[in-house]
Formats: C-alpha cells, sequence, structure tokens
C-alpha cells in the first residue's frame, strides 16, 4: 500500500502572497493608465486665445486647466481617480460644467463693481474622450502584471 499525503496550504489563491501581488500589480497598471489618462487629456486642450467650439476640447487660456488635471490612486476601493482638481475659488464649477455642459458663475471683468453672473456653458469634453482613447490599451496594461 502507497500512501500519499499533500499539504495544499500554499496552493489557494487566498494566501497572503497572492493577494500582496495582485494588490501590487491593480496599484501599478491603474496608476499607469491614470498616468496615460491624464496625458491624454492634458494633450487634448490647446492653449489660446480664442474660445473652442462646443463638442471640441476646451481651450486654456491661463493654462491652469491643463495643470491641475491630476489621478491618484485610491487602495481602499482599489481604483485610479481622473481629473481636474476644484481650486480654491468661490466662483462655480467651471470644470464640471466644461465636461458636460451646465451653468457656471463668472465675475464681470470690470474691477470696480465686480458681480457674479450665471452663464450657460456648451460641453466640451476633455476628460470622457481621453479615458475612453486610452481604455483600450488597458487590457495589455494587465497581461502578464501579476507574475512580474
Amino acid at each position: 500500500m502507497i500512501g500519499l499525503k499533500f499539504k495544499n496550504q500554499g496552493m489557494f489563491f487566498d494566501s497572503p502572497k497572492v493577494i500582496l501581488a495582485v494588490d501590487k500589480a491593480t496599484r501599478r497598471v491603474f496608476s499607469r493608465f491614470g498616468a496615460f489618462v491624464r496625458r491624454s487629456a492634458k494633450s487634448s486642450i490647446r492653449r489660446r486665445k480664442r474660445i473652442s467650439t462646443p463638442g471640441q476640447p476646451p481651450s486654456s487660456h491661463s493654462g491652469l486647466l491643463k495643470k491641475f488635471i491630476w489621478f491618484g490612486y485610491e487602495p481602499s476601493n482599489k481604483s485610479v481617480v481622473i481629473g481636474p482638481v476644484m481650486l480654491n475659488s468661490k466662483s462655480g464649477n467651471a470644470p464640471e460644467a466644461l465636461e458636460h455642459g451646465g451653468m457656471s458663475i463668472v465675475l464681470d471683468s470690470l474691477r470696480k463693481n465686480r458681480k457674479k453672473r450665471k452663464i450657460n456653458i456648451a460641453a466640451r469634453p476633455f476628460m470622457g474622450p481621453a479615458f475612453e482613447k486610452e481604455k483600450l490599451k488597458l487590457p495589455a496594461m494587465w497581461k502578464d502584471s501579476v507574475g512580474q
């Protein structure tokens, strides 16, 4: 009689080593993906004085919109957040209004009696198209990422 005894403890997928490798790969892939979407969104925004046509990416007159597009990996949700940062402004939600269209509050340019007024902004998406463009490359980023 031949007796075989297996110790299967190290072969399960719930072992801490495998979970750590998957978490590390997730962080690496999502951080790369966030960087690619950020770069694509920034390159779609042109710096010029003219106003862009609705449906096209916005023009950046001062360079702030282009400068403050960031991304960050959230370990608690295992996700990446990509988009323009809300600046310390009391006047409206310009980045959201640019992406989806809608109302925003602006200050009149006269220095003496500056008044706030609401304006309607037509949609000029820049984050959505950048995400869709880079989303096609995501499966290739995951390929062999856990084994590294």
